[in-house]
């Protein structure tokens, strides 16, 4: 079909793997949601040991991250100094555990619908907490905006059949110490020049987790698990449940790197709106129309914000090539003035 054929096929051979990546990580997240959920949940499998959970997720996913960089040496590891280690990966490392904590004991009380319904609080709380360590200028559309995410939340919250209050703090919690963690990796990270991709993160990261982890599963779970003479480690169950989650840190970084962080925005809805089709299908969890309209009040003002995001995106590219053209004009400028100058003498 000549040139134009050929580029309609790289188009379309584009297009299709975009799509690819974006299901693969819907799939994978998807199932590890409704897998620990499975394995957390008192009536399904009923192991309620979040924390326990956390650490053998950290352990699989840290022992693979060490065996791909330091033994079969497929990732060049990041230079990183003991200093930069204390101050910068130690703290992000304890506010990941905390979210992933706090996170997982929220499926021993929440349905998965009203979990996902919660988790459209996180724009509101990146937003505020990127205002608070002055990442993020205050803006008050924005911040009108925020109301409408977190007004959308409320009322969901309010038609929720199954309401558990003490559910609902650890998912707020979770949430709040996410957002605190991806503000910290700007400030703390990205600002030094330093990207961790999912097996060096996790090889730096899953560590600090494991210690963080530790001291509160002594107290907590320990005593629990060690009385329990009945329970059997099931590697089926907890390697498969693990192997998802570590593949599910690699699709995150081949989503955002073959396509962009708003591509996934968009994913993540299409999730959460699935999840809530599943939790109400199959897991047979009350979903009321009061939560269906206050969630759906809630992504729209999570849409907005994201394409607000985009168009900030594009307005500061266009600046930017703007001001580069204006440069290079500039550049041709002076060196015909000077070819000018050398003609003339």
């Amino acid at each position: 079909m000549g040139k134009g054929g050929s580029l309609s096929d790289g188009v379309l051979k584009k297009i299709l793997l975009s799509y690819t990546y974006v299901a693969i990580w819907i799939f994978l997240s998807f199932t590890v949601i409704v897998y620990n959920k499975y394995i957390l949940d008192k009536k399904m499998y009923n192991w309620p040991f979040p924390i326990s959970l956390t650490m053998i997720h950290m352990s699989f996913c840290a022992t693979l991250a060490v065996l791909v960089i330091k033994v079969f040496k497929l990732v060049e590891p990041v230079t990183m100094s003991w200093d930069l280690y204390f101050s910068s990966v130690v703290p992000i490392g304890a506010l990941y555990s905390l979210s992933l904590w706090l996170s997982n004991s929220a499926y021993i009380y929440l349905s998965v619908s009203f979990i996902q319904m919660l988790k459209a609080l996180m724009p509101v709380a990146v937003y505020s907490i990127g205002v608070l360590f002055k990442k993020e200028g205050f803006k008050s559309d924005t911040m009108m905006n925020m109301v409408s995410i977190s007004l959308g939340v409320g009322i969901a919250a309010y038609g929720e059949a199954r309401f558990d209050t003490w559910g609902v703090i650890l998912q707020l919690g979770a949430v709040a110490f996410e957002a605190t963690r991806l503000v910290m990796i700007q400030i703390l990270l990205t600002s030094k020049g330093i990207t961790l991709n999912p097996i060096t993160s996790l090889y730096y990261v899953a560590p600090c987790c494991l210690a963080f982890l530790f001291l509160p599963w002594i107290f907590v779970e320990y005593p629990i698990l060690r009385e329990t003479s009945s329970f059997h480690f099931d590697f089926v169950i907890f390697g498969t449940n693990s192997l998802c989650a570590f593949a599910l840190n690699l699709a995150v970084f081949l989503l955002v790197g073959k396509t962009s962080a708003l591509t996934m925005n968009v994913a993540g809805v299409v999730k959460d709106w699935l999840l809530i089709a599943f939790s109400w299908s199959v897991i047979k969890d009350t979903v009321t129309p009061i939560n269906l309209f206050g969630y759906g009040l809630a992504f729209l003002g999570v849409g907005y914000y994201n394409h607000s995001k985009l168009q900030a995106l594009k307005a500061k590219e266009a600046q930017k090539k703007a001001a580069q053209t204006d440069e290079e004009a500039g550049r041709l400028l002076e060196e015909t003035d000077a070819k000018r100058s050398e003609s003339e003498n």
